[in-house]
């Protein structure tokens, strides 16, 4: 197949986002995974919820041509959401775009989308989502370094 490299390349760093995520997640409460370190800043609950949207718009929508709609807004707006769900959420979004990607066609990966008034294919959309779910992990990771202090556990391979 065409594209097994970027296949291949995609699913492995799906997974390793799920993985480290949910690692962060694990070593926090409710109460520090709602917490933002100024009032202008998200929380690991908001970025999560924010990450989801994302792959509504992306995939859903985007990839596989289902009637979704996303509010940005909403997402980015601060509310309290348990441990459960976030890691319920974690878990079965990102394992729906590792499912995704091994299962569409050569033929889906080379379609294109809009994106912000730009055509994209969606092999460049998945790369793109794996580059901005690794920015919003980066921020998970310096919220739950913050608030365990020298307690955190790094997720690093």
């Amino acid at each position: 197949m065409k594209h097994d490299f970027n296949r291949e390349w995609l699913v492995k760093k799906f997974e390793e986002i799920r993985k480290r995520i949910l690692n962060a997640i694990s070593q926090l409460d409710d109460e520090q995974l709602n917490w933002r370190p100024h009032e202008s800043s998200h929380s690991i609950s908001t970025l999560i919820r924010h990450v989801e949207g994302n792959i509504k718009e992306r995939i859903l929508k985007g990839i596989l041509h289902q009637e979704i709609q996303r509010n940005r807004e909403e997402e980015l707006t601060h509310f309290f959401v348990e441990k459960s769900e976030l890691e319920k959420v974690c878990a079965e979004r990102l394992q729906f775009v590792i499912d995704t990607i091994r299962n569409i066609s050569d033929e889906t990966l080379e379609q294109k989308q809009i994106v912000r008034s730009r055509e994209r294919t969606n092999l460049d959309m998945l790369h793109q989502c794996a580059a901005h779910f690794s920015e919003h992990m980066g921020q998970i990771f310096y919220i739950a370094k913050q608030c365990l202090k020298e307690h955190y556990k790094s997720s690093s391979l």
